[in-house]
């Protein structure tokens, strides 16, 4: 009896707990930029019994029975993304952006070889470098020359230096991504060095799949990775797109490389997401582009450092601000969650690694709130906000009420096909 009675407790605590995160995120700004929202259509097979089967291998190809259905949906999850991402081969199965990289890694290097990635501090993934992904392989890396105030790398540089040390693979794409990057110029440099090229594209997938960012695989990429949940909104897991000739050494890196079974019950909700990406992700993917430019000039012109000024702030779903002025990443992160605005610290490329505790920069993400319908007039209202915050010390109470009416107004999924509560538990 006692034990049922602490299991009881113990069960209403769980549910409380999580109560309160969808109300607070239900009254918060969410505006992380690797964070997104499934519709309903997708979170219905969360809860399916797909997620207690395990299909080992590729379609019709299995190592447990049981998996006819399975196999359907994996068919359908990989003929849909070729048709939405226009590419020779796609694997599905990798369930998350950094076991995608690892599998990219395994497909295209052998330990010890020497690539060449963007530092953190320059917008690079943990992944792409030695302390993650790139060490698991065994990989050395060197980082690319990079032009701080263009926000880019250096093109004319990196030829000097890859010339010099023949890295065997370029990796493009990064965590903090305000522009297209240099993929045509890194392609045909790596083709005169025997290299190949990888493109990281987890940030700006669904802009890629709305044909609003650049498209690394027309441009020479070998192959592309990338997570499915940030500006692609779909659950939290992850692809490979490739040219066929390499698809036999993407498909073996992934199984039995990285990953033996793959979250059925997030794969069936990933076809619905790439539906929805077919049928709105062009319309999603403009607003998102327009959304964030519009946050970044109204930022711009409240007085605040705006990275990337001089190229129209940015051409993604992130605005990244340089804050050291105003106390640092740390303090105005902390500072803007108090009034329910949610985002993240981040370093900038003129930050040491030492100072990842406190960088100079944040980086805004408006991808969410767009999905919630979010225009351009709402980021207007979000910088005021910011203003009043960070340059004007008004109170807290007052601001956060004021992010909560504002939010009131936006609390339903939009670019799906049938409207609901964002937040329901």
């Amino acid at each position: 009896m006692g034990s049922q009675f602490e299991s009881e407790k113990l069960l209403s605590r769980v549910e409380d707990i999580v109560r309160k995160h969808h109300e607070f995120f239900r009254n918060s700004l969410p505006m992380i930029a690797s964070e997104n929202l499934t519709s309903s259509f997708v979170r219905r097979y969360y809860t399916s019994d797909l997620g207690h089967r395990y299909a080992e291998g590729k379609v019709n190809e299995r190592f447990y029975q049981g998996c006819a259905y399975i196999d359907e949906i994996e068919e359908m999850a990989i003929k849909l993304t070729k048709k939405l991402f226009d590419a020779e081969h796609a694997n599905v199965q990798p369930i998350s952006g950094v076991t995608a990289n690892i599998a990219g890694f395994f497909a295209l290097t052998n330990p010890g070889d020497l690539i060449m990635s963007l530092s953190v501090p320059c917008g690079g993934h943990i992944s792409h470098d030695t302390i993650s992904a790139a060490g698991i392989r065994g990989l050395d890396v060197i980082h690319y020359p990079f032009n701080n105030e263009e926000m880019e790398i250096d093109v004319d540089e990196t030829r000097k230096l890859a010339m010099e040390k023949k890295p065997r693979l370029f990796v493009l794409g990064s965590s903090l991504i305000l522009f297209p990057q240099p993929v045509k110029e890194i392609s045909e440099l790596a083709s005169e060095i025997s290299a190949k090229v990888m493109f990281d594209a987890s940030h700006v997938l669904g802009l890629i799949a709305g044909k609003k960012f650049q498209d690394p695989l027309r441009e020479g990429a070998d192959i592309v990775t990338g997570s499915t949940h940030k500006t692609f909104f779909g659950p939290q897991r992850a692809i490979i797109l490739s040219r066929k000739e390499l698809a036999d050494k993407v498909d073996k890196a992934v199984f039995p490389g990285v990953v033996s079974n793959h979250h059925l019950n997030t794969l069936a909700g990933y076809v619905v997401a790439v539906i929805e990406m077919l049928e709105f992700g062009k319309e999603y993917a403009r607003d998102v582009v327009r959304n964030a430019k519009k946050l970044a000039e109204s930022l711009y012109n409240y007085g605040f450092d705006v990275v990337g000024a001089n190229r129209g702030f940015t051409e993604s779903h992130q605005v990244a601000v340089d804050v050291s002025k105003i106390g640092g990443g740390e303090k105005v992160a902390r500072e803007l969650e108090r009034i329910n605005i949610v985002l993240n610290k981040n370093l900038l490329p003129w930050d040491s690694m030492e100072k990842t505790s406190n960088p100079s920069g944040i980086r805004l993400g408006v991808q969410e709130l767009t999905r919630l319908g979010m225009k351009e007039n709402e980021m207007e209202e979000i910088a005021d906000i910011f203003y009043l915050k960070l340059m004007k010390d008004e109170s807290d109470a007052k601001l956060r009420e004021r992010v909560i009416e504002l939010k009131s107004r936006f609390r339903t999924i939009k670019y799906t096909f049938e409207e609901e509560e964002a937040y329901e538990f």
